[in-house]
């Protein structure tokens, strides 16, 4: 006999341990039972538009049959056997030679089952490159404030938000934080500076304080995602190269989330003509319905991981490394994406919603920036003075606020709160939709966006 709503929610409470977990957000748990397109339904019957695409990974949607069938078509004749040097299965051996096609600037491809596992494995990777090349000292990773890449010890560690820490400290030495490229919000900024200059500059004077023989890799998203969606200036990423190459430091470009069509091209780097030394991945490349992530390395990081004596070997392992059903059902997914042209439906929504956030918050008192332009990634900021960027009081929970009353009104996705004052973001609301979103969706977010800000702050 099927459990009752209140029974499911009774046993979620006594037996489930959640992601980022406490008892007082969970007293009612929603409880999701079925998805189609951008859509959801919770266990009342409730249909939603989904606007983080589950957690911004949901790329082609809910409900895609041809997934579930290639999942089955595998398991009938190999659901999983072990992938360690040796042995080999032909999904995982046919996904790696079409990422590197997509890609068209990585040589060889290591799979996770997600994205903290993959930058785990990009951080053992920078320290392998440089041993083998004769640097065992650069062992040091810079990262940002704001950043997020997971939250395992090395991620967590790297992830640049104080609140993932302040439990399970000491973190993992090695790992530096400096100031990210904020355009509505640059720190240590100099007069004549565009905000990607400052923070080209702040990871250049990192490098040289820390020492460049000390130092493996800089890792970066494209886009900051859970930190609060935020788009460098043009000008950045480029300058981040140049710096990494002048001074022997690794590139790690983190498009857990910008990968896979979100920002409307298959990975964000191309947006700026940068390639990484590494280019970790997870989240789309099976749209949410395996688990699935990895690492992309260049061709002179595959030379050095084959190049070392077979003592010195490259010993680093997952169990499901190259899981023959995760990586079919990533084929299929692929696949979809390149059929349907998601890429330029991406775009093309994307420019909606983010034309439609803009106008709709545009005299908005307390708009401080809205956040888009490339693809379905978009971000609202509010703040309590438009002027000064002065923050809400965190007591006042305006984020989580807006966030519940988004979902009356229809639409789930996610917020940051208040995390202090300038230069720390503001209460700000997230946008990443399923990139098959339609444009009455993508209108319907927005009003209900608008309607639910006015609800929150009267205005």
């Amino acid at each position: 006999m099927a459990l009752t709503a209140a029974e499911l929610i009774r046993a979620d409470q006594d037996h489930l341990i959640h992601p980022l977990h406490h008892p007082i957000d969970n007293a009612e748990p929603v409880i999701y039972v079925r998805g189609r397109g951008a859509m959801v339904q919770d266990i009342g019957g409730h249909e939603m538009i989904d606007g983080l695409s589950g957690l911004w990974n949901v790329n082609v949607g809910h409900g895609r049959v041809e997934l579930a069938d290639a999942a089955a078509a595998q398991m009938k004749e190999l659901a999983y056997f072990s992938a360690y040097v040796g042995s080999s299965n032909i999904p995982s051996i046919t996904l790696a030679s079409k990422l590197v096609e997509l890609a068209g600037d990585m040589q060889g491809i290591f799979f996770t089952t997600g994205g903290a596992e993959a930058n785990e494995s990009a951080f053992k990777t920078a320290r392998f490159y440089w041993k083998a090349k004769g640097k065992p000292d650069k062992i040091k990773v810079i990262s940002r404030q704001h950043a997020y890449h997971g939250v395992t010890q090395q991620a967590m560690s790297a992830t640049g938000m104080a609140a993932y820490w302040k439990m399970f400290e000491p973190r993992v030495p090695g790992f530096v934080h400096i100031p990210t490229c904020y355009p509505y919000r640059v720190q240590e900024g100099k007069p004549g500076e565009t905000a990607g200059q400052t923070a080209a500059r702040l990871l250049e004077e990192a490098i040289l304080r820390e020492g460049p023989e000390t130092v493996a890799a800089f890792i970066a998203e494209p886009i900051h995602g859970g930190g609060g969606v935020i788009y460098p200036t043009d000008d950045y990423f480029p300058l981040v190269r140049q710096i990494c190459d002048r001074h022997q430091v690794l590139f790690i470009a983190d498009e857990v989330i910008t990968g896979f069509c979100r920002t409307g091209k298959w990975f964000a780097t191309s947006h700026w003509n940068v390639k990484p030394d590494i280019r970790v991945f997870a989240k789309g490349v099976t749209s949410g319905y395996l688990p699935l992530g990895g690492i992309m390395v260049s061709r002179a990081i595959k030379e050095a991981i084959d190049g070392v004596k077979p003592e010195d070997r490259w010993m680093h392992a997952y169990t499901y490394s190259g899981h023959p059903t995760c990586c079919a059902v990533a084929l299929k997914n692929l696949e979809i994406m390149e059929r349907e042209h998601l890429n330029e439906n991406a775009a093309r929504m994307g420019d909606r919603l983010y034309a439609g956030l803009r106008e709709a918050f545009k005299d908005h008192p307390h708009a401080g920036d809205v956040r888009g332009g490339k693809g379905l990634l978009a971000a609202v900021e509010l703040v309590e003075d438009r002027a000064s960027k002065r923050n809400f009081a965190a007591d006042k929970k305006v984020a989580p606020r807006i966030q519940a009353e988004m979902m009356k009104r229809g639409v789930i996705t996610r917020v940051r709160a208040v995390a202090g004052a300038h230069p720390a973001p503001g209460d700000t609301v997230y946008y990443a939709p399923p990139l098959v979103v339609t444009g009455k969706e993508v209108d319907q977010v927005v009003s209900v966006s608008r309607d639910a800000v006015k609800a929150v702050l009267g205005v």
